[in-house]
């Protein structure tokens, strides 16, 4: 079934028109996630086209040569928009040798239609597997499946401009016709490929770039910022789901609320920056020493907090001391910046010692506990551990339950007894 061609020129060039225009406008603002460099190709996928509709009305300099050579730097811009998108950057020198051989072997082959479609099928199919390439090659590190209609849109567009390469190389005429507007079953295939291009590629890398604004989101709502561990909001949301699942299971839970010592000291002599630096420092080191399925995040200001599921009180209070030796025999080496203070400039190249104080509860729950019930106990030994001297661990033996709930234990245990 052989499409007329022109009309499906049209349907490209209008394609890619309207999807360029709605790029720039999701993009506009946003200078390093790639849709710059995509709307671009888009419109230059758009003039090769119509210069391809015009053959025979314009000098065959501009609709063949231009027009081969404007097809080749749609890739150039869509591969150049995926390197960017990966936040590396585009190997420009690399990325202009296939046009360069595209306009050579178009006018080494002008009068040849056959050859020139075979060359040029060739050069143009291995840029789209290239542009695959570059997008299975970070496909773990990008989140969301619009990454896979990118795929399939290049593959698609690859695999039809190879076949149709080396039909054409291998038979006089092979592609089907002896004239780009000429219709034929393979040019058909070859325009709804460029089309499944404009549109199916580009919506995935559409939603490439929304999939990750959302991931940033998330982050941002579940992380501190400065530090990269679990912020207030989503150390409470865990604490809660792993207290409900220890008192489900009956298995024990422990939490241990960490303080970084004379904090205010650091700040007041270094400057705000370096305290900054050291509050990420003390993260690195409970962040390093504990399980992975512990949670470590920051409760508030110098404060830390770490979570503990399926952990006994005595477990807990070994890593604390740990912990506490650890952060003890870390030094935090100061860098400075050219707006730092005089305090911090003096420090720079020197390391800060810290030490920090830890608070833990551990043990099973009961039925009605909560997780400020915990957080309230460790907070009570931190108090604690900072009274004593600080640079030590102290430890919460008991959760203080409300005068109902422990009046319902009792009667709970007196009934238990009496039973036996």
């Amino acid at each position: 079934m052989a499409a007329h061609v022109p009309t499906m020129l049209a349907m490209i060039i209008v394609s890619s028109l309207l999807m360029a225009a709605s790029l720039a406008v999701v993009g506009w603002g946003r200078r390093r996630d790639g849709l710059g460099y995509w709307a671009a190709g888009l419109l230059v996928n758009a003039l090769g086209h119509v210069l391809l509709m015009l053959r025979g009305r314009v000098p065959d300099v501009l609709s063949i040569v231009v027009g081969n050579l404007l097809w080749s730097c749609v890739f150039v811009a869509m591969i150049a928009a995926i390197y960017q998108f990966q936040g590396r950057q585009p190997r420009w020198l690399l990325l202009l040798v296939p046009p360069a051989l595209v306009t050579a072997l178009v006018i080494v082959f002008m009068d040849n239609f056959a050859a020139r479609v075979g060359w040029v099928g060739l050069m143009i199919g291995l840029q789209a597997l290239w542009a695959m390439a570059i997008a299975l090659e970070h496909r773990r590190s990008t989140v969301g499946r619009g990454q896979w209609l990118l795929v399939a849109g290049f593959a698609l567009e690859g695999a039809v401009l190879l076949g149709r390469s080396l039909l054409a190389m291998g038979l006089q005429g092979g592609a089907g016709a002896t004239n780009i507007l000429q219709g034929s079953g393979l040019q058909t295939l070859t325009f709804v490929a460029t089309f499944t291009v404009v549109l199916v590629s580009s919506i995935g890398f559409v939603f490439m770039s929304r999939d990750r604004a959302d991931e940033n989101n998330r982050m941002m709502a579940a992380l501190d910022p400065l530090t990269g561990v679990a912020n207030r909001r989503s150390l409470i949301a865990a604490l809660d789901r792993d207290v409900a699942r220890a008192v489900r299971t009956r298995e024990s839970i422990a939490l241990m609320m960490v303080d970084i010592d004379h904090f205010k000291h650091v700040n007041d002599r270094y400057g705000h920056p370096v305290g900054d630096q050291v509050l990420c420092s003390v993260v690195n080191v409970l962040s390093a020493r504990v399980r992975s399925q512990d949670l470590v995040g920051r409760y508030g200001g110098e404060e830390f907090m770490v979570v503990l599921p399926d952990t006994t009180l005595a477990g807990a209070e070994q890593l604390a001391r740990y912990l506490c030796r650890a952060v003890e025999e870390s030094r935090c080496p100061v860098r400075t910046s050219g707006d730092a203070g005089a305090g911090a400039a003096s420090a720079e190249g020197q390391t800060i010692a810290v030490t920090v104080s830890i608070g833990v509860f551990g043990g099973r729950l009961e039925p009605g506990d909560s997780w400020d019930m915990l957080i309230a106990a460790a907070d009570r030994a931190l108090y604690e551990a900072k009274e004593k001297g600080r640079n030590r661990v102290e430890v919460a033996t008991a959760l203080r339950r409300p005068a109902s709930q422990a009046t319902a234990d009792s009667y709970s245990g007196a009934d238990a007894a009496s039973r036996y």
